[in-house]
């Protein structure tokens, strides 16, 4: 998953491109020879940013569509996500208002490097543009659906960097998105030996510090560390951690 500390406080949706876009009629940046500098490593900075942004516009319509068409897929087939449903549906209103469905996760193009958020008020947000394939789609559902299964089963100050720290250790752990494939074959983390601890205690650090309330990475990964041994622990609503 992209950039996970800015997970439970999504940003608004990116306006919706339309025909009027210059960069989807003129694309300025989108040449062979830019892509093959992305790819080579060889492209600065700037030209990185601008070659990839031209790209999430003009593919827009196409990742929101395939975005939208896999969440229908895996709150029907996966077994991740219809458990956790079932889940937040034991916890939710007889009236089902805050219940987690296809109907409130939606698919955006967003502008920031996150891949997913959650709003007690509105739902799941899904940043149609940054995901590799359906499986790293349903890491960052499940994430988000862990937030929203804590929200509705204990009382959780969001300012509150302690709760926040435990938030993200859990969704982390019980996601799937720390398990030792995601960890070896997208992100280039070898370890072999406590792999999983320090994948969560990372993504849980980087989510942190990301908070507003947070002075800096140090106390972030302090915060962390105090409420580890508590929140680690706790697996609910799963009998052990998700591998």
């Amino acid at each position: 998953m992209a950039n996970p500390s800015q997970s439970s406080q999504p940003t608004q949706p990116s306006p919706t491109s339309t025909p009027s876009n210059p960069a989807a009629t003129n694309p300025t940046y989108l040449t062979w020879s830019n892509f093959f500098s992305v790819l080579t490593g060889t492209a600065p900075p700037p030209l990185q940013t601008a070659y990839f942004a031209e790209r999430d516009t003009l593919n827009e319509e196409r990742d929101c569509k395939r975005c939208t068409e896999d969440v229908a897929y895996l709150f029907q087939a996966s077994p991740l996500i219809t458990f956790l449903k079932h889940n937040i549906d034991l916890l939710t209103p007889p009236t089902g208002a805050a219940s987690i469905g296809p109907h409130n996760v939606r698919c955006r193009k967003c502008d920031t490097n996150q891949s997913g958020g959650f709003s007690s008020e509105h739902g799941i947000l899904l940043c149609a543009n940054q995901f590799r394939n359906r499986g790293h789609l349903e890491d960052t559902l499940a994430h988000e659906m862990v937030h929203a299964y804590d929200h509705l089963r204990f009382k959780l100050d969001p300012l509150d960097l302690r709760h926040a720290a435990c938030m993200e250790i859990r969704a982390s752990m019980l996601s799937g998105e720390c398990r030792f494939s995601r960890e070896f074959f997208t992100r280039g983390q070898w370890n072999l030996t406590q792999q999983l601890q320090e994948c969560v205690r990372r993504r849980a650090a980087l989510s942190v510090a990301a908070r507003p309330a947070c002075r800096d990475d140090v106390q972030a990964v302090r915060v962390v560390n105090e409420v580890w041994g508590s929140c680690f622990g706790d697996t609910r609503p799963f009998d052990e951690i998700y591998k």
